[in-house]
């Protein structure tokens, strides 16, 4: 008796008609369309947040480590075999190596100074570029993830018109379906393009403090070259010992 009480009611219980699931129903290829475009953006938006993120906390841990192996080593050929073989560092360091060993089978005279001043300029922009790769990406799912949301969002006020112009009245159950859908689609397209407005940001700025970094070393191996390792970082350079302090003068001896 009691089963069949609690059968009686479970289907006397009204069924939800205006959930996600039915809305996405209700849309049809359209709204399923846009919604696998959002997924999709969504995706590769945190699949690159993430990658880049790792590939940025690599680079600057390696940087961290620099100070105190790379510039403690005899010489700079030295030091860079110190460093991990697809280190950003260790490919400045090389290619600042092998431009001073080119200059010297180049046919016609040209600065060494301004040769290494731009071979080191193309390693930096390379270790650049390869850091922001995903980046145009993230700018393009904030810029546009919105307005296709705002489609979806369209097409759903659109059948909700046509809901009501069949109906001959602006009831509720004949537009709920359709208003439902257009605002699941906008707050969709909010919900894809505020994390990679965010996430762009994040790793831009990361992006720049590892390119300040770059250069500062760039600029510390040119003038370890040009001066033939003579000069090497001032916070890496070993301190000249202090002189002993001088013994007190004897007391002249007493007639």
């Amino acid at each position: 008796m009691l089963i069949d009480l609690l059968a009686a009611a479970a289907n006397a219980a009204p069924q939800n008609k205006f959930g996600f699931a039915e809305a996405l129903e209700q849309g049809g290829f359209i709204a399923k369309a846009t919604v696998a475009i959002l997924g999709i953006m969504s995706f590769g938006s945190f699949f690159i947040l993430f990658t880049k993120w790792f590939d940025q906390s690599k680079i600057l841990k390696q940087g961290r480590e620099l100070r105190s192996s790379f510039w403690r080593a005899g010489t700079l050929k030295e030091g860079t075999a110190k460093l991990d073989r697809n280190s950003a560092w260790r490919q400045i360091a090389e290619d600042g190596l092998a431009a001073e060993e080119q200059h010297s089978k180049m046919a016609e005279a040209t600065d060494a100074h301004e040769w290494l001043v731009g071979s080191l300029a193309r390693s930096e922009a390379s270790i650049n570029a390869r850091l922001a790769g995903g980046l145009p990406f993230l700018a393009t799912v904030g810029a546009t993830a919105p307005f296709i949301g705002l489609f979806g969002t369209v097409v759903g006020i659109y059948r909700a018109l046509i809901a009501i112009g069949l109906a001959g009245s602006a009831s509720i159950d004949k537009v709920a379906g359709p208003v439902g859908e257009a605002l699941i689609m906008t707050a969709l397209g909010l919900l894809v393009a505020v994390p990679a407005v965010l996430a762009y940001n994040y790793l831009q700025a990361r992006n720049k403090r590892i390119a300040e970094q770059l250069q500062s070393f760039a600029t510390d191996v040119l003038a370890n070259i040009n001066s033939n390792g003579a000069i090497k970082p001032a916070a890496i350079a070993v301190a000249a010992p202090k002189a002993a302090p001088a013994k007190p003068a004897a007391a002249p001896a007493k007639p």
